[in-house]
């Protein structure tokens, strides 16, 4: 027998094996789509058990539910991509809330017993502006001061809690639908009312998330956000001035739990001082759940917004089976858990592929 055909006849013999790491490769590939395969499997379950659930008046009403955590998570997202966390989003939109509550509810006095009532869109500009200017407190404390991330938006959480409850001395400014003769109606249109069928809320989530997308892939403050988050030192030393970028990040979150603390208040048609209380971790939740990486420099807006689709569609899901709420609060802190556990089993997968492959060896 010729040597070519005893080679032939050793290779019919030995078992076909696939290339190395083809199994790791494919739980990684299962780990970058787990939002998207989560989401499908919840609508699959939850539509098998309630009739209602898929149905398209449910669907559009879920998704207003999510619009909310989204722009906060999308917000939250930005500092995140640069190695921060911003746990104050929450009580800045609650704060939000109780400046342009108490702006359309008493107005703005003015020296001599006088009132001014500003236009709804004056207001909403407002309310952006001052969870702008708290984002920008946040990342003056972290940079300026030295001030952990974690330290300095814990302490905010807390301080614009309290001014929240100040603002009204711990009440509720109900009715805020205004009145003709002040100019100021029409605050109900951005979180009840609807275009082509579509609630205005969602249409505002769409754009912010638009906006974010260009932001983060098509422009230079996008590409210095990921290097920042990625290798800050290495930043400094390519001329990018980290700590410019450090605060636009923050007041950029900020802006945006401004704008989602006054959807909801929109909605309910109230502004009391514990809107959006603990949506700060649904928000961030979201964020991890998406992809984004809490080490910084790693994650997409998409997978945030699906990330928050998630955690709305699950919300909404237990509710219509009648779970309970105690329960509801378990499953949901379960997802936390299971968000960042997979997230670091996408990184160390990710890490262990790149060592074994042939570029690296």
């Amino acid at each position: 027998m010729s040597d070519t055909e005893v080679a032939a006849a050793t290779a019919k013999t030995q078992p076909e094996t696939r290339p190395p790491g083809s199994g790791a490769r494919i739980a990684l590939l299962l780990l970058q789509g787990r939002t998207v395969v989560v989401l499908i499997l919840l609508m699959i379950l939850f539509g098998s058990i309630s009739g209602e659930y898929l149905s398209s008046s449910n669907l559009i009403l879920m998704t207003k539910h999510v619009a909310i955590n989204a722009i906060l998570a999308i917000g939250v997202t930005f500092v995140i991509l640069t190695g921060g966390i911003d746990l104050s989003v929450g009580s800045i939109a609650g704060l939000a809330s109780m400046i342009c509550g108490g702006l359309l509810f008493t107005g703005l006095s003015l020296p001599g017993d006088s009132t001014l009532f500003l236009s709804v869109g004056v207001v909403i500009l407002v309310g952006i502006v001052v969870g702008g200017l708290v984002g920008a407190v946040n990342g003056i404390l972290i940079t300026r001061f030295k001030v952990a991330p974690f330290i300095a938006t814990l302490g905010m959480l807390y301080v614009a809690r309290g001014f929240a409850q100040l603002r009204s001395g711990g009440g509720t400014y109900p009715n805020l639908a205004g009145t003709p003769a002040r100019g100021n109606t029409g605050f109900h249109i951005i979180g009840v009312d609807k275009w082509l069928g579509i609630p205005v809320a969602v249409w505002i989530m769409i754009a912010v998330a638009a906006v974010a997308i260009v932001v983060t892939t098509r422009t230079p403050f996008g590409r210095r956000v990921y290097a920042v988050g990625g290798n800050e030192r290495a930043a400094e030393l390519a001329g990018i001035r980290t700590n410019r970028i450090k605060i636009a990040v923050y007041v950029i979150s900020g802006a945006c739990a401004a704008l989602a603390g006054l959807l909801l208040t929109s909605e309910l048609g109230a502004a009391y001082p514990d809107t959006a209380t603990t949506y700060e971790l649904n928000a961030i939740a979201a964020a991890v759940l998406g992809g984004t990486a809490l080490s910084g420099g790693r994650g997409t807006i998409v997978g945030t917004v699906l990330g928050a689709f998630v955690i709305g569609f699950l919300a909404d899901g237990l509710v219509l089976v009648g779970v309970s709420t105690f329960w509801q609060s378990v499953v949901k802190g379960a997802v936390i858990i299971f968000a960042v556990v997979t997230e670091h089993a996408q990184q160390r997968l990710q890490t262990s592929l790149a060592q074994r492959s042939p570029v690296s060896q």
